[in-house]
């Protein structure tokens, strides 16, 4: 009997530039010819199989899928006027598990990060979360009136002249009124 490699088509659907993401999950408990991977709802087992096959040149044996709902929460997140009793079900993630030809092996963790940057990667991840929360948007709005107040004052004091934002497009025509379509 062939290998099963042998039986197994590969390459049928080529993908030139996707429109979708694909997370490959760190997943130390499956075994080194697995792997764990988030892909959209609408993505199916062929679809990775030769979206791996086409950029990385990763032959797929075996292609298990779940799709995992998501806890029903009170309301949407981020709503201004929460209303009680009004549910919403985050939307589902799918997870494909690929059984692979050849082994992966995750590179092991560098102990130093300097060449990452890793101190500003988390600085700039703890500035975004602290953007998303209301209070954030608040200070933003403040900090934009306060300019916009200052920018005024010193307008109306005569330490700054106005300028015009707009394109100038020479002088004004006066159009005839008394035109008949």
């Amino acid at each position: 009997m062939p290998p099963i490699s042998s039986l197994i088509k590969f390459g049928k659907k080529e993908i030139y530039l996707p429109k979708f993401i694909i997370t490959l999950l760190h997943t130390p408990q499956l075994p080194p010819t697995h792997a764990k991977f988030l892909v959209p709802l609408n993505f199916n087992k062929l679809d990775l199989r030769d979206y791996l096959y086409h950029v990385y040149n990763v032959k797929s044996m075996n292609i298990r899928t779940y799709i995992q709902q998501q806890k029903v929460q009170q309301d949407r997140p981020g709503v201004k006027a929460p209303q009680p009793r009004r549910w919403f079900r985050p939307r589902a993630i799918k997870k494909m598990t690929v059984e692979m030809d050849k082994p992966f092996v995750w590179p092991e963790q560098p102990e130093n990060m300097d060449a990452w940057s890793k101190e500003a990667h988390n600085a700039m991840t703890k500035t975004q979360q602290r953007q998303d929360t209301p209070e954030a948007q608040r200070d933003d709005h403040n900090e934009m009136a306060e300019a916009l107040s200052r920018q005024a004052k010193d307008l109306l004091a005569g330490k700054s002249k106005w300028k015009p934002t707009w394109v100038d497009y020479g002088d004004e025509v006066e159009v005839e009124r008394d035109v008949r379509i």
